[in-house]
Formats: C-alpha cells, structure tokens, sequence
C-alpha cells in the first residue's frame, strides 16, 4: 500500500511495514486528528458538564432544604431525583443534531454537501484560514512562459534538457512536467526521444526539491539532467554555460542568476533551474551523490495567474473575521507578487529554512503575526498549523490533494 510500479523490474529490502513505513505515519496522524474534539465538540462538553455540575449541586441543595421543612425525607429524595433527571441534559444530543440537520438541509440548497453535521459549526468558529497558493490563489493552469540561459536569453537548448526530464521521469506528471512536454512541439520531440535513451532517474523528494534522469546518446557517455528549486540546484552546481562556454559559479555567477532570476519572480514567474553533468558510461545505479559539481543549463519560468474569485473571496473572509495565512513551497518573490495582486498584504515573509531551527513557542509566536510563508515543505505546513491549534485558534486548511 503506498507504493505504485509503473514499469520494469527491481529487488527490494523492507525495512518497515503498517505503522513504521511513511505511508502509516501519515495514516496514523490523520486518526490521531480525527480521535481529537474538535471546536464543536469542545463547547458541547463544556456545556454538558456545566449542566451536570449543576445537577451534582442543586440536588443534594433540595434534598436538605426539603428534607428539613417537610420532614418526610423519603419524598424529598424522590423530588430531587426529579430534579436531577430534568437537569440531566438527555435530550442536547438529539436537539444540537436536529439543529445541524436542518443547517445542512439548507446549505445543500447552495450547492454545499456537509460530510460531517458538526462542520457547519466548526467553519463558523474558524478564525483562521491556511491556504496554499498554487490552485488555490491561483488558476492551476500552468503555462510554460520563458526558457532562458543564465543571462535570461531565450535558449532551446534548456527548453530540451527540461523536455528529457519531463519526459523521461516515471510516475505521474504534474503541471509543471506537463507545461514541459507542450512547450515542445512534435517534431522536436520525436528527434530528442529518437537521440536520447534514458539509463536511470533520481526521483524527486521534498528535501532536496529537484530530481535528476540520465539519458545517454551513445553507449559511452552519460548525461545527468536535473531540474528542480533554484536554491537547491545551486547547491549542487560548480561550473555554469555562459555563452557556449562552460565557466567557474564564482560570486560574479551568482549575483548574475539571482539578478535574472529575481526579474523573472517579480513578475509573477515560477522559476525551475535546470542543470546538466557528463560522466563516463557505468553500470549500477545513480545515486543523490551524483547530484554534484553540475553544470547550470538556465532556467525555465511558468505562469499561474490569480483566479477572478480570489480577491472577492478574501475581501469576504477578511469581513467575516477570519485571518488568512498563506504556506507555499513556492519562491517568496512569487507568492508575494500573488498576494499583492490579489489585495493581500503579504508585510514580511518567513521562507522554510527560517523556522527549522525555531521552537515550537517561538514559531508559534511567529506564525501569529505573519501571513505568508515561503519555500515550505509539507512537514512545515503542518507544524505551522498544529502550533496555531494549539495556541486555541481555530484553523481551517485550504489546498490542492497532490
């Protein structure tokens, strides 16, 4: 369960099974989330047990009193065990549920399937809303706007290292993959897929945020193509091709990409660097050691624009009292221009490699005065969340299932 073979064949060493594998770490954080009250549930307590805390008191209260001025202490226990029973809120469940019922009857004439009667509730009570930003914000219609070298010429030689890639990797294609593969047009990739075999691939992780394929055009060189987050690609870089010649990434490089990169951000670009290393023919598998001393090929930029509904939806949400967060693993330039479009103040942004070394009560504090957050792997966005829970928001989360 959790793992899919698309094709070929391999041999495997299980290391873990049910609860010990990721797949049921996953698993088991979702029962541990639906074990848990929420906001509803909390305040239908808080209520049962001031009733019933009530009842404990008046009872014995009547018993005496009664007791007392009567005399006739068996007819006044009876009378405050009557008391008691019409303190005892038997009947709550089946009014608050009735009361839900009849919530859901009315947004289902909006359009609005409730799963669960007590989320009608939990969404009124939310005071804060986590959002992603690709899908959400924005159109999730990817297009592949420029494919450039280092100094933001136009280059299809990257456009056709990206393609390999793209094509190349086993799984299923995501958008920015599938942008890729259009922005090639037949002819072209017939020749590349006609040149290049692929010899292996370095799948994609959310810690190093690139993956790698190696291609071969002949059976004695091979090359390595990975493309990924900038950032992450840097690291892995030593040399650059800068006007068909490949050169030292010194200082000098550096401020160049981030001067070209940074102009593509600003204008509401999603950035992916592209790079290329040549090894000698083996065999046996490629590893992540292999990611290193790369050659920087360019960079190819998408588009995503914000939804029509987007600023209506966070003027209203904004209205209602409810604080919006945004937690991407985008460019911060890319979400922050998202935002501005959308009328959202972004003010300042935390990226991922800022909180990894914060404490819990530090982050929390943090992530009670910002509103956008960048460059965020899954891990983080949960521990944002689970902070803002525990400091008694109520927190909604708004975002793509992939």
């Amino acid at each position: 369960m959790g793992t899919n073979v698309v094709s070929g064949t391999a041999q495997a060493v299980v290391m873990a099974t049910g609860a010990g594998t990721w797949f049921g770490q996953l698993a088991g954080r979702v029962s541990e989330q639906d074990n848990e009250q929420n906001a509803f549930q909390k305040g239908i307590s808080r209520v049962s047990m001031l009733l019933i805390r009530f009842m404990l008191v008046m009872a014995p209260v009547v018993l005496i009193i009664n007791g007392y001025t009567k005399g006739d202490w068996w007819e006044a226990a009876l009378f405050a065990l009557s008391v008691a029973v019409g303190l005892t809120p038997e009947m709550l469940p089946m009014i608050v549920t009735s009361t839900l019922a009849r919530g859901a009857v009315k947004l289902s004439k909006q359009k609005v399937i409730v799963k669960h009667l007590d989320a009608i509730q939990n969404f009124g009570a939310m005071d804060i809303l986590c959002t992603d930003k690709t899908g959400t914000l924005t159109q999730d219609k990817i297009v592949l706007e420029n494919h450039t070298d280092i100094s933001g010429k136009p280059s299809e030689h990257v456009l056709h290292c990206a393609w390999l890639n793209s094509h190349y990797q086993t799984g299923l294609k995501n958008l920015l993959d599938t942008a890729v593969l259009e922005g090639v047009d037949e002819t072209a990739a017939r020749q590349l897929s006609g040149r290049w075999q692929k010899i292996d691939e370095i799948p994609f992780d959310f810690e190093r945020r690139r993956m790698s394929v190696v291609v071969a055009e002949d059976s004695s060189v091979h090359q390595l193509v990975c493309k990924g987050a900038l950032q992450e690609i840097l690291n892995v870089c030593t040399q650059v091709r800068h006007n068909g010649d490949i050169v030292p990434l010194d200082d000098n490089m550096l401020r160049r990409v981030k001067r070209v990169t940074d102009t593509l951000n600003r204008q509401g670009l999603r950035v992916v660097a592209v790079a290329t290393k040549y090894l000698p023919a083996r065999e046996g598998d490629y590893q992540r050691i292999d990611e290193s001393d790369l050659i920087l090929e360019g960079y190819i930029a998408f588009l995503d624009p914000p939804k029509e509904t987007t600023a209506p939806a966070l003027k209203a949400l904004k209205a209602s009292g409810i604080t919006v967060k945004i937690l991407t693993g985008d460019s911060e330039l890319v979400a922050a221009k998202v935002c501005h479009e959308v009328g959202l103040d972004a003010g300042d942004v935390i990226i991922g490699s800022d909180i990894e070394g914060l404490s819990d009560d530090a982050l929390a504090a943090l992530a009670a005065r910002t509103t956008l957050f960048a460059r965020l792997t899954p891990m983080h966005k949960e521990r944002i969340v689970t902070l803002l829970k525990r400091e008694g928001h109520v927190v909604g989360f708004y975002g793509r299932r992939d």
